[in-house]
C-alpha cells in the first residue's frame, strides 16, 4: 500500500499539524506531507479538496480519510500497534488519555494569548491570571505524570506517546513566550524540544515565507 498522507498547515504556526506529525516522525512512521498555507487566498478552498472540514491536519491512508489532531493520533496508534503510542499499564493509560482529552479540549486562553510561533522568541508578554493559572495547571500535570509515570525515560510516561505529542505545541509556546518551568517540568520541556523530529520541524518552519501578522507581536 502507498504511504498515508499528512496535510498540514503553517509549520510556524499550526499547533495542531504538529501533533501527528511529530508524532509519526519521532516513531519512524513513513508518511508523505503535503503543507498548505493557511494564510493565502484560495486556503480554504485547497483544503476543501481533502477534508470537508476545511481544517487541518488531515489524514489520508487509502481510501480513508481521518481529521482531528487526537482522531489522527488515535488511528496511528491502532494501525502501528507495535509502536505502544499509549502506555501499555491500565493506570498509564487512562491517565495519558485523560490529560491528552484535556489539552485538545482546554487551555483556551493560553492558546488565544499565547498563540504558536516556533520562529520567533518574544519573551515579556504580559500573562493574565487566567493564563498564570494554566501555565500552572500544566506545570502540575507534566509533574504528576514525570514523578508517576516516568522513571524509565524522558517522556511524561517514560516512552515517547500520544501525551507527548498532544503537548509539544505547549513546550514550543512556553518557549517563545520566555516561560521557563523548574524541575521535572522544565526538563521534560527541555527533552521535547531537543527532539530530532522537533528540530526538523522548527526547521521547516523558517524556511517558510509567510508572514500572519497577529502571530509575530
Amino acid at each position: 500500500m502507498p504511504n498515508p498522507v499528512l496535510v498540514i498547515g503553517n509549520k510556524a504556526y499550526s499547533s495542531w499539524s504538529l501533533r501527528p506529525w511529530l508524532l509519526m516522525k519521532q516513531v519512524g512512521i513513513v508518511f508523505e506531507e503535503i503543507r498548505l498555507s493557511l494564510y493565502e487566498d484560495g486556503a480554504k478552498q485547497k483544503l476543501l479538496q481533502y477534508s470537508a472540514t476545511g481544517k487541518v491536519p488531515v489524514l489520508m491512508d487509502g481510501d480513508l480519510t481521518v481529521w482531528d489532531s487526537l482522531a489522527i493520533c488515535e488511528y496511528i496508534a491502532e494501525k502501528y500497534a507495535e509502536k505502544q503510542l499509549w502506555p501499555s499499564a491500565m493506570a498509564a493509560r487512562a491517565c495519558a488519555r485523560s490529560i491528552s482529552a484535556e489539552m485538545h479540549s482546554g487551555f483556551t486562553k493560553l492558546r488565544t494569548q499565547m498563540p504558536m510561533n516556533v520562529r520567533r522568541e518574544i519573551p515579556g508578554r504580559a500573562k493574565t491570571p487566567e493564563v498564570v493559572a494554566e501555565i500552572s495547571r500544566i506545570e502540575t500535570i507534566w509533574n504528576d505524570c514525570r514523578s508517576r509515570f516516568g522513571s524509565q525515560g524522558s517522556f511524561l510516561f517514560g516512552a515517547f506517546s500520544i501525551a507527548d505529542a498532544m503537548y509539544a505545541p505547549v513546550v514550543s509556546r512556553l518557549r517563545t513566550y520566555g516561560v521557563t518551568l523548574a524541575g521535572q517540568a522544565g526538563e521534560y520541556a527541555g527533552a521535547i524540544h531537543t527532539l530530532p523530529a522537533m528540530q526538523e520541524w522548527i526547521a521547516g518552519a523558517r524556511a517558510e515565507s509567510e508572514i500572519n501578522p497577529h502571530y509575530e507581536s
